[in-house]
């Protein structure tokens, strides 16, 4: 995976949410963003999912079982961002 674009979707994500006091290198790439790893919960998943249409133009269904893997971890998002750019 493509480190610029990792370290991208981290920056974006503490912007995204406002987590001012946590820097891209502080975030596992693959650690989970919600519970456990990152802690996130379902307004940050929902904040997140609209900023990501916005950006960069991410198609989300909001019952779409697939959701839940696109939101696992930073790497996750990468790769749907990276997906994304190639269609």
């Amino acid at each position: 995976m493509d480190s610029a674009l990792i370290n991208e979707i981290k920056c974006f994500v503490i912007e995204t949410l406002n987590l001012e006091d946590m820097t891209a290198d502080e975030i596992d790439t693959d650690a989970p963003l919600f519970n456990d790893g990152l802690g996130l919960d379902s307004i940050d998943a929902l904040e997140l999912g609209v900023a990501l249409q916005k950006k960069y133009g991410i198609k989300l269904q909001s019952d779409a079982a697939e959701n839940r893997a696109h939101f696992a971890s930073i790497a996750a998002l990468a790769e749907l961002v990276s997906h994304q750019r190639k269609q």
